[in-house]
């Protein structure tokens, strides 16, 4: 791998369980996909907005490998942060892709290169 590569995972979130009443009209098997940094939705369905803004914190540590003993790589299960709904999210790294430094950032790899250990 070149210096100015790197290996993010992709995710899936899914919704696993709904054990309340969700008023967004979710359902067990929804789901949203993140690659690299673009979120995207199967055709034809959408994703309550206050559960995907729960997840969205976690996102970018799920996308990365962390220390084996990190929560990060053992806990994957998020929660709506609406107490009636009790919406279960759960999200699975569901590939893995390269990206290189100046596909993703406005700062050229070479301007700053030298100054990195």
């Amino acid at each position: 791998m070149a210096d100015d590569e790197f290996e993010l995972y992709d995710l899936t979130v899914v919704v696993e369980a709904i054990e309340g009443t969700c008023t967004c009209s979710m359902a067990v098997g929804d789901c949203f996909y993140l690659r690299g940094g673009k979120l995207s939705l199967p055709e034809g369905k959408d994703f309550c907005v206050y559960a995907l803004q729960a997840t969205l914190p976690l996102l970018p540590a799920k996308q990365r490998r962390n220390h084996p003993a990190d929560w990060m790589e053992t806990d994957s299960r998020v929660t709506c942060p609406d107490p009636a709904c009790r919406l279960i999210m759960r999200i699975d790294r569901s590939g893995e892709r390269t990206l290189r430094h100046d596909d993703v950032s406005p700062i050229a790899w070479e301007s700053i290169g030298e100054t990195l250990p």
